[in-house]
């Protein structure tokens, strides 16, 4: 057999082995995206605990938790809203769910203030789920100096302080049980650089490092920690967008796919379009994806200015 043939049948099976290769994989995240069943979240406990449970994700997720049989613990900094947000679950169940709220501003609020708070909120719950929802982000893109020091110290206080404080307060009960599951939600920016949202994108990447560390730490005692990473979803958090079918879902779209995922990998891009796009970003030179996001949000930033600009001039 020459050379050349040799090379031929070489190549051939590089390109075999990495055509199977690709299959599987594809194979595989369509089984865990449309058909892998659920875990019973029932198993963990009779109670779900939802932090910034008043709007977007946070609620969607208190309703779609509601729907599967637990009892809610909904945790906000307004009360009217989380008056609000109780009698309509209580409306929706009619009565089937049990409601109870914790009144908390952990924006305002230390990191003991916060442990006491949820300490004496859960004592006497079965909490099995907790979702770390509650974020903040910047009014609208800007470069790191131009952000104010109160916005900086709040977005590190909700973002990051507050998922670490309820899970510390929150752990112990699920030690002894030895079962429970903790959900941080977290946000694409932690995937990739996130210039003019400088501050906003590394309390998300220090929530992803969290979960996977610390579900590595309790993962044995039976306790599944994990970071969910929604892309775009039509919240108010993320101005001018409206939900469709397809690439920015609603915050009930995306919650139904976010209780498909609890008790499975550490991190993880629920929602499939998600998915794809990051697969598609992720495919990109770092140096040209990090070209195309500067650009994007420099683009949104003029636009910004020149709207602030004709406001001035009216």
């Amino acid at each position: 057999m020459e050379l050349q043939d040799l090379i031929l049948i070489a190549a051939t099976s590089l390109g075999l082995l990495s055509l199977c290769k690709a299959s599987i994989n594809f194979l595989k995240w369509v089984w865990v995206m449309f058909f892998r069943p659920s875990k019973n979240l029932k198993e963990y406990g009779s109670w779900a605990m939802i932090t910034g449970s008043t709007d977007g994700i946070g609620k969607a997720l208190a309703f779609e938790l509601g729907s599967k049989g637990f009892n809610l613990l909904l945790v906000g900094r307004s009360p009217s809203k989380l008056e609000a947000t109780s009698k309509e679950i209580n409306e929706k169940y009619g009565g089937k769910v049990e409601t109870k709220s914790i009144v908390i501003d952990f924006a305002k609020s230390s990191g003991e203030e916060i442990c006491k708070m949820i300490e004496g909120g859960i004592r006497g719950l079965d909490v099995g789920i907790l979702v770390n929802n509650a974020g903040m982000a910047y009014p609208y893109v800007m470069f790191f100096h131009e952000v104010e020091l109160e916005l900086m110290e709040s977005l590190v206080k909700v973002n990051i302080d507050a998922a670490t404080w309820v899970t510390r307060a929150v752990l112990p009960g699920m030690l002894k049980k030895k079962k429970g599951a903790i959900i941080n939600i977290g946000s694409a920016s932690s995937l990739s650089s996130y210039p003019l949202g400088v501050v906003y994108g590394a309390t998300k990447a220090y929530l992803a490092m969290f979960s996977r560390c610390i579900g590595l730490e309790y993962r044995q005692q039976g306790i599944d920690i994990q970071c969910q990473i929604p892309l775009y979803v039509a919240t108010k958090m993320i101005r001018g967008l409206k939900a469709s079918r397809i690439l920015v879902p609603s915050p009930e779209m995306y919650s139904k796919a976010s209780l498909r995922w609890i008790g499975y990998e550490h991190i993880c891009i629920p929602y499939w379009i998600h998915s794809v796009q990051w697969f598609v970003m992720h495919g990109l030179p770092e140096a040209l994806l990090d070209w195309c996001i500067f650009e994007y949000f420099l683009s949104v930033r003029k636009r910004i200015l020149l709207k602030k600009m004709k406001r001035v001039k009216q």
